[in-house]
């Protein structure tokens, strides 16, 4: 494959949580890249936003970062640990909510968040003040001790988010997060996220969700036809509310021209 001169590049920030640095990728060798040229640095404390229509490349883009499937070509680094050459010490330093609430459905509750915890290697002692200030925020009660097979919709996206913060991650990943979750519980996970960052911690997540973006984010990336198209810093209150607005719609109409 021909690349053109002028590729994207992240800026290169030693230890960051983060680097993506010119990612592709293609499912076969006939497709299309379902991804191209993405290149992007997160953050310490900071909450970074990837906002696209469906089909964008968000997903893909995330199943890459988290090793889930192989890059084309590219590399990605979490905590300076590459995720192909040093996948269990990169996967160590983050956690990922899918959109499609991957959980051991004949568990219960509590046992799937002491598998995860067994996982990850949380000493038995820090579990029970972990669990109850997880619950504080997503108010799962009696139903965490039954079995997750007979949960609803928002019931598993909540436990498979408590489950994956049982270990402090220092890179929380989600992909479209608020899916399925009650208004008061999207209340509280956007409290926390903002309090989760101040100490130090970075969050990556997935939208289609404009609304959402603009009321988390710090920065978010724009991605259309599987390509980063454009970048803005939402805690710069010299900008006009209606720049990202304009951008993703634009960015929308020719996904679907």
């Amino acid at each position: 494959m021909k690349k053109q001169k002028h590729e994207r590049t992240a800026q290169v920030i030693d230890g960051a949580p983060l680097e993506v640095n010119g990612l592709y990728k293609k499912y076969d060798k006939k497709s299309d890249y379902a991804v191209k040229n993405i290149s992007f640095t997160c953050k310490r404390g900071e909450i970074l936003g990837i906002l696209g229509a469906n089909g964008a490349g968000k997903s893909t883009t995330l199943k890459c970062i988290t090793g889930m499937i192989p890059l084309s070509e590219g590399k990605i680094t979490i905590a300076g640990y590459d995720i192909e050459k040093n996948p269990v010490e990169a996967k160590r330093r983050f956690s990922f909510v899918t959109d499609n609430h991957t959980v051991f459905q004949k568990m219960t509750g509590t046992q799937y968040l002491s598998f995860m915890a067994d996982v990850y290697g949380v000493p038995t002692e820090e579990r029970q003040a972990k669990y109850e200030s997880l619950e504080k925020v997503f108010r799962l009660g009696d139903s965490v001790k039954k079995l997750i097979s007979g949960y609803s919709h928002g019931m598993k996206q909540k436990i498979c988010m408590m489950g994956s913060l049982m270990h402090d991650p220092e890179l929380w990943i989600l992909d479209e997060p608020m899916l399925g979750l009650d208004p008061r519980t999207q209340n509280a996970v956007i409290s926390f996220m903002r309090d989760y960052v101040k100490n130090g911690k970075t969050i990556l997540f997935s939208s289609h969700n404009l609304d959402i973006v603009r009321r988390i984010c710090d920065r978010t990336i724009i991605i259309a036809s599987g390509e980063i198209v454009t970048e803005i810093d939402l805690k710069n209150e010299s900008r006009d509310n209606d720049e990202i607005i304009d951008a993703y719609y634009d960015c929308e109409k020719a996904e679907n021209e």
